[in-house]
């Protein structure tokens, strides 16, 4: 029988095997497909805090907050943290902190997205990260995004707009017309990122488009608004295709956008899975928390970004709320002293087809664990102390770690951490699980490391602060008295 098969399906299943998506990756795939955009990414994130029993606060409004509560706010619909008060919680205590971002490369629109040549209705886009935009040729497209709506009693609305079906498509050029394709495939943005939408109408002759453009009147006709009702709008391309199980054994996860939203969600799931049943709060001090942001593929500086005031804001004003009237400024301080950082982003598994772009002793495999990123120039902010509590906490939930270095002749990325890190100044550790096809329009990664991941992350919240008592610093010898 061939492996994979409907009895091979049967068996793995009945014994709890790595092959199909049960458990994390089953729900992973599910938020997947809801969350085309951050956008949809946090309205689904925010769907299941409260369905978990996680009272939403609006951070214009005062706050009423109390040990064993849990919490979540959103900014700019894009970035959202969520917190639980651990019940022995007392004024200085630390954050516990588990950090990723919503945002995906991506061609978004330009304010004035419509356009027609050759007889062909098409839509202006810019880009947004560093993408593999030669992926994005021959797919089929839809667009989603936020849109800014004017309503009949003038107020106006923020709505979220999600076209499923394939109304759009970038197409390549043939190979008669370029035969040097197969050897170098550039893409001038500009020129060759206009997906084509429509035949354009009879007596157009071409060039941008002063009227309502063709994209426009479809996203009005999606809303059932006018289309001089829309204000502006905040709108990206998107694969039409579903994120699936894959592999002859069901053990990959293909998908868009898994760079960063299986961290996002597994930050989610890890946070409702230890802080929303009875009496998980019962022995913590620390406050759990995530916070997912916008904007890290374009450098994290915006007011919902990893760069912005989001999570000093947070520490400081769950500390002073709760901190009883005591002096703000040691309570804050003493607080970011005790806190601990993920950072979580996904990771580069080693390529069997380009293993030489991989470092030799720090190859990342699938199915191996999650990983620890390390970098001496601090483009990840992992050190030695905080490496080793994330590490021990894998070891007790029994799941395997992995570390990483990018090659000593290969420039290194980067991450929310350093900059949280930085801004915070709480000990910080980058990790993440291993994918191939990195800012691909169609990424791909394990299933068995999503379930090690959802697990060495239940044990961050639930390990993590009895392991920080256990680190002692060596006293060594005492001074020498001063000279007379």
């Amino acid at each position: 029988m061939v492996p994979g098969g409907g009895a091979g399906k049967r068996a793995r299943a009945e014994e709890g095997a790595q092959g199909g998506a049960g458990g994390a990756a089953a729900e992973l795939l599910d938020f997947l497909n809801e969350a085309w955009t951050p956008f949809h990414a946090v309205r689904a994130a925010a769907a299941r805090l409260a369905r978990a029993g996680f009272l939403e606060l609006q951070e214009a409004a005062p706050w009423d907050l109390q040990p064993g509560g849990r919490y979540f706010f959103r900014r700019n619909m894009s970035a959202l943290v969520a917190f639980a008060v651990g019940k022995k919680y007392r004024p200085g205590d630390g954050f516990l902190i588990l950090g990723a971002h919503t945002d995906s490369p991506c061609p978004k629109l330009k304010p004035k997205p419509g356009a027609t040549r050759a007889g062909f209705l098409q839509v202006a886009c810019q880009p947004y990260g560093g993408g593999l935009w030669h992926t994005w040729f021959d797919r089929d497209l839809g667009v989603a995004g936020r849109v800014l709506v004017r309503q009949a009693d003038g107020t106006m609305v923020q709505r979220l707009l999600k076209i499923e079906r394939p109304i759009m498509r970038i197409p390549t050029l043939a190979i008669h017309l370029n035969r040097n394709v197969n050897s170098s495939f550039e893409v001038n943005f500009q020129n060759h990122m206009l997906p084509v939408l429509a035949s354009a109408p009879e007596g157009d002759k071409g060039g941008d488009a002063e009227t309502p453009p063709g994209i426009i009147q479809v996203v009005a006709q999606e809303l059932g608004c006018l289309a001089e009702d829309i204000l502006d709008f905040d709108l990206q391309l998107c694969d039409t295709q579903p994120s699936a199980v894959g592999g002859m054994n069901d053990e990959f996860i293909y998908s868009g956008r898994l760079d960063n939203l299986c961290m996002s969600f597994l930050c989610l799931k890890s946070l409702i899975d230890t802080s929303a049943g009875e009496g998980q709060l019962d022995e913590e001090a620390c406050i759990r928390s995530i916070a997912l942001f916008d904007h890290e593929e374009c450098g994290s500086v915006s007011a919902d970004g990893a760069g912005s005031s989001l999570i000093p804001e947070l520490v400081r004003r769950v500390s002073g709320v709760l901190g009883g009237g005591g002096d703000a400024a040691e309570i804050l301080a003493r607080a970011c002293r005790a806190s601990y950082l993920v950072s979580a982003d996904m990771s580069h598994s080693l390529h069997p087809n380009y293993m030489d772009k991989h470092c030799p002793g720090h190859q990342i495999f699938f199915g191996k664990g999650v990983v620890i990123k390390h970098n001496v120039n601090q483009r990840y902010a992992t050190n030695s102390l905080t490496a080793t509590l994330f590490r021990e906490c894998g070891r007790l939930a029994g799941v395997p770690v992995q570390d990483f270095v990018v090659k000593s002749d290969l420039g290194c990325g980067s991450t929310i951490g350093p900059t949280l890190s930085a801004n915070l100044s709480v000990r910080t550790v980058d990790v993440g699980i291993p994918q191939l096809s990195m800012h691909s329009i169609r990424e791909m990664c394990g299933v068995e490391d999503v379930e090690h991941s959802y697990k060495h992350f239940v044990s961050v919240f639930e390990n993590f602060s009895s392991l920080d008592t256990k680190v002692l610093e060596d006293p060594g010898s005492p001074p020498a008295p001063l000279a007379q």
